[in-house]
Formats: structure tokens, sequence, C-alpha cells
């Protein structure tokens, strides 16, 4: 997939920090109208948001989505959870994968491909104190070479 083939509407950009992503999945959402033109208006907000299997449904949970404006009284609660939509096999493949120690499921991004909303999740473990101080230091070194290579 082309950075032409969707627009990018709330990245989590903290999230590859807190975690090392080990792989992603997309999944549909279920939002209501206001909640639609929200986020695409670019109000929404993943920073603590989370995703959980309960049975055999997916959920996305803690995502902001700033109330539209002019929605009046027809806009959600902000912090609701949203059902997400995967395939069964998916759903229970992620089940399966959430079960073994240490593993969560965080969303990525939200982005609009083909006219829908779509989330970018990814399962993901927790990096320890010294792995997010290495990529600290790893950044930091490239950003010094990147430095010197523009000096010349």
């Amino acid at each position: 997939m082309t950075q032409d083939d969707f627009k990018v509407l709330a990245t989590n950009r903290r999230a590859r920090f807190e975690y090392e992503i080990l792989e992603t999945f997309e999944a549909g959402l279920v939002l209501t109208g206001t909640e639609i033109k929200s986020v695409r208006a670019g109000k929404a907000s993943l920073a603590e948001g989370y995703a959980r299997v309960v049975g055999n449904e997916a959920w996305l949970e803690d995502v902001h989505v700033a109330p539209y404006a002019q929605g009046g009284r027809e806009n959600p609660e902000p912090r609701r959870r949203r059902k997400l939509l995967l395939h069964r096999d998916e759903i229970r493949r992620l089940a399966d994968r959430l079960g073994q120690q240490g593993l969560t499921l965080v969303p990525l991004r939200l982005y609009l491909k083909d006219r829908r909303v779509k989330a970018e999740l990814g399962l993901a473990r927790g990096k320890k104190l010294y792995d997010k101080r290495e990529a600290i230091a790893e950044r930091s070194a490239q950003r010094e070479i990147e430095r010197a290579i523009k000096t010349r």
C-alpha cells in the first residue's frame, strides 16, 4: 500500500517508542456520523488508546474523538468503546497471541482508505528502559551523521 492510497488522520508516535511492534493489522472502525466528521477534521487522539478482544469481538478503548462542533446532542461520549471490524479468524488469532505474557494491542494510526476510516493496530511488547535509551542514542547518532553530511 502506498502513501497515495490513504490519508493519515491521527498517529500514535509514542507507541513505537514505548513498544516493540511485532505485527500489524488493519481493522475497520464502527463510528457514528458526528464521530466520522470529527475524525476527518483531525480531532482524534490515540495517545492512551489500546485494543482488547472480548469474547468474539475486538474493541478499541480510550481513544479520544473530540465532539463535533455542530453535532449538538448527537455527539457520543469522547472516550467510548468503539468496535473494531476484523475477520473472525483474525480475532481468534489475536486472542491467542494476546494471551501470551507481555503482549498488547495498540493503535498506531487512523487513516482514510476508500472513504472509510481504518485503524492500524500493532501487536506489541513493552520495551525495557535500556531499549528506550538505545533508541534515543541511535536517533541522536543518526542526527549527528546527517548534520555532518549537510555541512560538507
